[in-house]
């Protein structure tokens, strides 16, 4: 039927449908990694100078993720980039990653002084930037989400609730932890989980490429937290204006079309009191890399409507 296609095909986008969840790598070889001191849910690398944008990869991704973004950004904006424990070569953690990459990131807020920075997630780390900016409306300013969901399992398993959702979470979390590393390692390189990601040729490459470098069990792990994880009762709790990019192109083959992924889109994020809502015409999952021009038009417009949230006191 349409709608289970739909709901699968919208995970596929984000980097962590069923299997291809644990195969997928998001990441870009080559970003310098700085220290984030006490803070080993990631580590941060900074760039430019001004008011400070905290930037979220996704699942198994580096913070190379936003290359082009930073390179636009970074004449008038700070932009601090992080990558997650476990993924791309930083060492993981123990205990719940997306959980502890909020209250660090909150932390790093605090301890380096940044008044209400931008937040901007892709995927995954769209997860961590909305789940921030519900807990801690007071340190962040607008609040820009590409490509993911609030309720993960909603659109993937066609559930209602997480009650409702847990024996598909059972079973996937069961197939996941008995897979063996040579499994995971034969998908990854196969790119089955990764070519409808991105457009070029050579992306798809690097993403079967990044996809080995990032830690089993944090992936794993980190995949079924986020399948877990309901936020569409605290979307109402975020008090700054959010910015949603959304993409559908690359899911055809599973019978999507633009008009079911955006109705998807907004009725997962009806609870969000300041929302403006865009739907890429032509770009894959990798928004920013198949159309940067277009993806920087959007993050532009949306951070000079809202420039007085970005300097206002706490």
């Amino acid at each position: 039927m349409r709608p289970k296609r739909l709901k699968f095909g919208l995970v596929t986008a984000l980097g962590i449908a069923a299997w291809t969840a644990v195969m997928v790598g998001q990441t870009k070889t080559g970003a310098v990694a700085q220290s984030a001191g006490s803070h080993a849910a990631f580590q941060a690398k900074t760039t430019g100078t001004g008011p400070a944008i905290i930037m979220i990869p996704g699942l198994a991704s580096s913070g190379s993720t936003w290359d082009s973004a930073v390179q636009h950004l970074s004449g008038h904006y700070r932009c601090i980039v992080l990558t997650l424990a476990g993924f791309a070569g930083v060492p993981p953690i123990q205990g719940p990653l997306l959980t502890q990459a909020r209250d660090q990131v909150a932390e790093y807020i605090n301890d380096n002084h940044l008044n209400r920075p931008v937040i901007m997630g892709h995927s995954l780390g769209g997860e961590v930037a909305l789940d921030l900016a519900a807990h801690h409306p007071q340190l962040v300013g607008p609040v820009i989400i590409v490509d993911s969901l609030p309720f993960i399992a909603g659109a993937w398993f066609g559930a209602s609730s997480l009650a409702a959702a847990q024996p598909n979470i059972d079973q996937m979390r069961k197939g996941m932890e008995g897979m063996s590393h040579e499994q995971w390692v034969a998908y990854a390189r196969s790119g089955q989980s990764t070519n409808a990601m991105a457009t070029s040729a050579k992306d798809q490459k690097t993403l079967i490429q990044w996809s080995l470098e990032s830690d089993q069990k944090t992936v794993t792990d980190a995949t079924i937290e986020l399948v877990s994880t309901d936020l569409r009762p605290e979307l109402p709790r975020i008090e700054t204006p959010v910015l949603v990019i959304g993409t559908w192109i690359g899911l055809q083959n599973y019978g999507v079309t633009e008009a079911s992924a955006t109705q998807l889109f907004r009725q997962q994020y009806s609870g969000v009191r300041n929302l403006k809502f865009v739907m890429a015409d032509n770009a894959r999952h990798f928004v920013m890399w198949d159309d940067p021009a277009w993806f920087n038009q959007q993050v532009d417009a949306f951070l000079a409507a809202n420039a007085r949230v970005t300097t206002a006191e706490r």
